[in-house]
């Protein structure tokens, strides 16, 4: 679990840009990675999945209640954007989801999070808009928007 754990947090370090507060803390992650319902994915740049921590490119962090599987964080390395990490990583959290008998998945992201494409790519509606949710922001609060998707 620890070496997911330093995974997770190095890919999330490099990922989230401090200014909008969306980052979770060491303490949070294995907090959460504690819970029998909360799931990790990590991906290498060549799409492979659950290897070796120091090649891992992106990370989601999930939490299933009941027939709801909630994407918590998911992020993928600058350096990686753009070559379809982010594309299979989101279609292994939707099969691993599935998988555990999920028939809807949630997010959440900040307004304007450019990574919206992709989620609307893989079929995710918005259903909500939450003003102010990001109170960490420099520069104020920043909304955020939830979207779902039926697998």
């Amino acid at each position: 679990m620890t070496d997911a754990l330093d995974a997770i947090m190095a890919v999330m370090e490099d990922a989230f840009d401090s200014q909008y507060g969306e980052a979770w803390t060491r303490r949070q992650v294995a907090d959460s990675l504690t819970l029998r319902n909360v799931f990790f994915t990590l991906i290498n740049a060549d799409g492979t999945t659950d290897g070796e921590p120091e090649k891992v490119s992106g990370f989601a962090l999930t939490r299933q209640v009941l027939d709801e599987e909630e994407i918590l964080l998911i992020a993928v390395r600058p350096s990686c954007r753009g070559n379809g990490v982010g594309k299979q990583l989101l279609a292994e959290v939707i099969d691993r989801a599935r998988a555990r008998n999920a028939a809807r998945i949630f997010l959440e992201m900040r307004d304007g999070n450019p990574a919206e494409h992709l989620y609307r790519r893989f079929g995710f509606e918005k259903i909500g808009h939450r003003r102010g949710y990001y109170r960490g922001a420099v520069g104020g609060p920043l909304d955020a928007i939830t979207f779902a998707k039926d697998i």
